[in-house]
């Protein structure tokens, strides 16, 4: 029963620290390529750092100067800060040529493709309500190629080699307490001191709140008979949001869904969708619940029961059935005039359009008869020529830093 109640306690105890506190983060990201890429903004090294995903310095192999991104960071920072960034950058690059090679050699890659050497390192706290910080995690790993090659488990001061390849190099940096210890250092206190420097220098810009904008929407999925519902919150900053796609005001389970997670936007506010596949004739009520920061209560958006492309085939399929019933009813004409022709009823004289021969003699013109099937037919068969390649062609086509190299 004790610890029951102490389970209890230490979850609301979580919950109000979640409640009274605000996230934020500060990563650096290094990204090496193994030889020069002829395209436009793609350098051989590029460096930036990131406060709450927004970028705050960056630095490139071909302009080799550490910059600021943002208006506080010049505003705040010497130029000794950004000379002596600059030169830590470019002996981070030499050491990022050094070491993209080594690992080419380890996979037993050649140097005709091009290959990707990325280091991501960086902390989390949570920011009380009083103004100071409480760390939360830290980040330090390598990937080659864009897949997992070495991290640093802050917990136990050891790195952790997800592949064979990465082992000689774990080894090595393990026999190095030293190196260790200053990384775990740098994760839980370094990193913690400048990102509450950087929260301080652009608290006007980081206090800048924007509330989600909320939509509901169907789009037919790819399984036959069914709907796929999305639920987006867009435009939101910070970018801790609750988003939940609720039936009959009940929240469907995370595994029932598909999510894209929280993602930037351009102009620097985030957005995350949410969808899953529902039966197309389903009568249940479905609507998005979205809780933000920035919100007094939760905001709601009911999905209207719409799927917005289905309406689409069903204009295309009433289309190709008008299509036909047109067709049909033209040769109902062809047959009848085909007939009265034979039975000398009717006569084309001249090529002109077909004279009807009436009770009295006179003759008359049915003028609206002829060009009427002449402009169909015309219409038509281009339309359907043109709509089945269409259809064909469619379904065809349809900062710490590492002295050491990971050589070991």
């Amino acid at each position: 029963m004790n610890l029951v109640i102490s389970a209890v306690l230490l979850l609301g105890a979580v919950f109000q620290l979640q409640a009274e506190s605000e996230s934020h983060s500060l990563y650096y990201i290094y990204t090496a390529l193994s030889k020069h890429v002829s395209a436009p903004g793609i350098h051989e090294f590029t460096a930036m750092g990131l406060l709450d995903d927004r970028e705050i310095d960056y630095y490139n192999s071909q302009d080799k100067v550490k910059i600021p991104r943002q208006h506080w960071m010049r505003e705040s920072l010497t130029a000794d800060y950004w000379e002596k960034g600059t030169q830590s950058r470019k002996s981070k690059e030499q050491w990022f040529k050094v070491n993209v090679n080594i690992l080419m050699d380890r996979m037993k890659h050649n140097q005709s493709d091009v290959h990707v050497l990325q280091w991501r390192h960086g902390c989390e706290v949570y920011r009380l309500a009083d103004g100071s910080v409480r760390f939360v995690s830290g980040v330090d790993q390598y990937s080659y190629d864009g897949s997992d090659f070495l991290s640093f488990d802050d917990a136990t001061m050891q790195w952790v080699a997800p592949v064979d390849q990465a082992v000689p190099t774990k080894r090595k940096w393990d026999d190095v307490p030293i190196l260790n210890q200053y990384t775990k250092g740098y994760l839980e206190k370094e990193c913690v001191d400048w990102l509450s420097k950087f929260m301080t220098y652009g608290e006007e810009d980081l206090k800048k709140h924007s509330p989600p904008e909320v939509f509901a929407f169907a789009r037919r999925a790819t399984t036959p008979n069914k709907l796929t519902l999305t639920c987006m919150a867009t435009g939101f900053y910070p970018k801790d949001v609750t988003l939940n796609i609720r039936k009959n005001r009940i929240t469907l389970y995370d595994n029932e869904m598909n999510s894209t997670g929280v993602r930037p936007n351009s102009d620097g506010t985030y957005q995350l969708r949410k969808s899953v596949e529902i039966p197309e004739a389903e009568k249940a009520d479905y609507d998005c619940w979205v809780y933000h920061r920035t919100l007094k209560e939760p905001t709601i958006s009911v999905w209207d029961g719409r799927c917005s492309d289905c309406q689409t085939e069903a204009a295309f399929g009433g289309l190709i059935g008008g299509v036909i019933g047109a067709l049909f009813t033209l040769a109902v004409v062809a047959v009848v005039v085909f007939v009265l022709h034979k039975k000398g009823l009717i006569r084309f004289p001249n090529g002109h359009a077909p004279v009807m021969h009436n009770s009295n003699g006179a003759n008359g013109t049915s003028n609206g008869v002829g060009n009427g099937v002449n402009g169909h037919n015309g219409t038509h068969v281009a339309l359907l020529g043109n709509g089945a390649n269409g259809t064909s062609n469619g379904v065809g086509n349809g900062a710490q830093w590492h002295s050491c190299c990971f050589a070991g």
